[in-house]
């Protein structure tokens, strides 16, 4: 028995695997702040109906329990049910693979706030109760668990305890307020009130089924958090009100501040927009990450605009190098500087990972970089002769498309021209030659290439977007068009493509940028995005093309705007990165919004089917979300987003005040958990569901 893997909890054996995979796991269940708890703790695995451990915990026992089983494998990912005996209340708790050994040795502890973080991480995968799907994505859903509550103390985790989170966004305060509802369940009786009733029908996911007990109805309010916030916090009032003597105390009160009777603070004091959950990360610098990239494994990738700590704006700054996160936010890559190499000196729009081990940069001074995945060590030294002698000609670069055969295509924003390796290979790079490409191109900005090899390119000037279909004799240059500002373009299962523009069709045209560097474009374009009076300090629109549209090259002659519908127009505000989710949902980086947006798909269906394509359902606003450049979706449904710009009056004085001089670009990334339908990664042409 010297493999034998003891992760502290008295069960029934009911497998009869082989011995080294046999666990015990040791633990407590708390409720309402006590151990005092009759319950039915059981032990489960991913992917399988059944659970493989039981034990009843008696009022003697004082929550304590112990589990023995036998998984499938050591890989297994584990959760624990309980179910509390009158109460009708089940508390639940994944563990974290990553947290294995500790388990091991010091237990776990069940209660409310395990329910909540746990229900928020791994909400793409409950069906009910049962943990089921992609197992990859499951693990990396369970690996983040403990950034918001550690599975052995049953409290706090250090991300969120972090001053990236604890000041800076309502996360604490929301989860806390969720699990007092859980709390609330069990001991809250309102006279003609039915709170039970209220709480399931408030817990309710967007096209889902009505919870059963307080763990679905967690999971229920992570799958659509923004769907009942006001009633939920109603609920929460109703359960804790607030003390009489008000806020401030009356003079001789016997307390000094108003307090409700909650079990866990600090708690809201206000309704929220949305139950999402949020958390920042930063460590090591991260500042100004313009694209993100995800591996196969769920490493984050970002290329930096500028170092961090530097006194970074569109009139001096210090470029910045190429970080890598893990898939819980840990940092991997070198601090302050990541991964540099290869002259990439301040990273913009081009971030890409490919499927052969390796990550593409492109940076503002017209460097390409190229690492390999497992170090982020360059694959070469240098580029090749020919290709370092273009590119001193070509000037900056940005965005980066990744074919799903291989091939790389960099737009070169500020010289109008594409670059294009085949298979990724280096040394076969080539300018491409098509005079019609050229002179559809102004300052490109952002590439993706569907399942035919078309590439379809978005302009940063002017209001087009082009479709390159190399393969295509005939015609193998198409123009749409849109609005001006184009940025992020992506493409959903179907090949359709969605384009984000900074500007609403009727926005004035955008300063021209043609032949200049890529920092004096912004330096010229944010003013002109500032321009905002009249329409209540919003501009800007996300467009999609169907995969078999017809080119639209000319404006409609009465309404001088495109034939093509301008989605969210008054609702976004510069909207810059777009990607689609495994359900074809779209996900916006609303820039000057600081908020990310969900909209319905091009056929919405499961939970958006109730919407119209294009419809914007909600979008998600926090402290700790800066100006968004992008968002992508990982294989367990979070999003994660990249704080480009910070304080925009830093970004745009050529000396700011020190006070504020290091607030330029962005800090760090930020995720939001189990939000989003699954995604495959690396993405490479249009979007797969895992």
């Amino acid at each position: 028995m010297s493999n034998q893997t003891t992760i502290k909890g008295d069960t029934t054996l009911k497998s009869t695997k082989a011995i080294s995979n046999q666990i015990t796991i040791k633990g407590e269940v708390s409720f309402n702040q006590s151990n005092d708890v009759t319950a039915i703790v059981k032990l489960w695995e991913a992917n399988n109906k059944d659970a493989i451990g039981e034990h009843i915990i008696a009022p003697e026992a004082k929550g304590k329990f112990t589990l023995k089983a036998t998984p499938t494998s050591n890989d297994a990912v584990l959760y624990i049910t309980a179910e509390l005996a009158d109460l009708k209340v089940v508390l639940l708790s994944v563990l974290s693979p990553n947290f294995k050994e500790d388990i091991t040795k010091n237990g776990v502890v069940v209660n409310e706030l395990t329910t909540v973080a746990s229900a928020f991480t791994c909400a793409q995968f409950f069906n009910g109760l049962q943990l089921s799907g992609n197992l990859h994505g499951i693990r990396i859903a369970a690996k983040n668990t403990p950034n918001l509550i550690n599975p052995v103390t049953g409290s706090y985790g250090e991300v969120l305890m972090d001053p990236f989170n604890i000041t800076q966004n309502e996360t604490l305060a929301r989860l806390n307020t969720l699990a007092a509802l859980i709390t609330a369940y069990g001991t809250v009786e309102i006279e003609g009130y039915n709170w039970k009733e209220n709480f399931m029908k408030y817990t309710t996911p967007l096209g889902g089924k009505k919870p059963q007990n307080t763990a679905e109805a967690m999971i229920g309010v992570a799958q659509s958090p923004w769907l009942y916030p006001t009633d939920l916090f109603h609920l929460f009032d109703k359960a804790y009100p607030s003390p009489e003597d008000g806020f401030p105390a009356k003079p001789n009160s016997k307390v000094p501040v108003s307090r409700r009777n909650a079990p866990f603070v600090p708690y809201l004091s206000f309704a929220p927009e949305d139950f999402a959950m949020i958390l920042g990360f930063g460590q090591g610098g991260i500042c100004a990450p313009g694209k993100l990239s995800l591996d196969k494994e769920g490493n984050l990738w970002t290329g930096l605009n500028w170092m961090p700590g530097a006194q970074n704006g569109v009139y001096q700054g210090i470029g910045g190098g190429l970080v890598k996160l893990d898939s819980t936010g840990k940092l991997l890559s070198p601090p302050v500087t990541g991964y540099t190499g290869m002259g990439v000196d301040g990273a913009g729009w081009g971030t890409a990972v490919t499927k052969n081990g390796t990550c593409w940069v492109t940076s503002f001074n017209g460097s390409i970089g190229v690492y390999k995945l497992e170090d982020g060590s360059p694959v070469v030294e240098k580029v090749p002769e020919h290709i370092a002698e273009a590119l001193n000609e070509i000037g900056g670069l940005q965005g980066i498309g990744v074919a799903p055969n291989g091939d790389i295509w960099i737009v070169g924003t500020s010289s109008n021209i594409m670059l294009h390796f085949p298979e990724g290979d280096l040394t076969r790079g080539r300018v491409v030659v098509n005079e019609k490409l050229n002179e559809s191109l102004s300052a490109p900005f952002a590439a993706s290439i569907d399942a035919n090899n078309r590439v379809w390119i978005s302009n940063t000037n002017g209001v087009s977007l082009v479709r390159y279909a190399p393969n295509e004799k005939n015609r193998p240059v198409e123009r749409f068009i849109l609005a001006g500002g184009g940025r992020g373009v992506a493409l959903d299962s179907k090949g359709n493509c969605w384009v984000a523009c900074n500007t609403s069709p009727d926005f004035p045209h955008t300063t021209t940028t043609d032949g200049v560097s890529i920092i004096e474009g912004f330096a010229l374009g944010y003013p002109h995005l500032q321009q905002t009076v009249g329409r209540k300090n919003k501009t800007g629109s996300v467009f999609m093309i169907p995969a078999d549209a017809k080119p639209i090259d000319t404006i409609d002659k009465i309404t001088h705007k495109s034939n093509l519908t301008p989605y969210g127009d008054g609702e976004l505000n510069a909207p810059w990165g777009v990607s689609i989710d495994g359900n074809d949902d779209v996900w916006v980086a609303n820039f000057m919004g600081r908020g990310v947006s969900f909209m319905a798909g091009a056929s919405p269906t499961g939970r958006t089917e109730d919407f119209t394509t294009g419809e914007v359902i909600h979008t998600i606003h926090s402290g700790s979300i800066q100006m968004l450049t992008d968002v992508v979706v990982d294989q367990a449904g979070n999003l994660w987003c990249a704080n480009n710009w910070n304080l925009p009056q830093t970004v745009m004085e050529a000396k700011p005040d020190p006070a504020y001089s290091t607030w330029g670009g962005g800090s760090g990334v930020v995720v939001v958990y189990g939000i989003a339908k699954p995604a495959q990664t690396p993405l490479t042409g249009p979007v797969s569901a895992t």
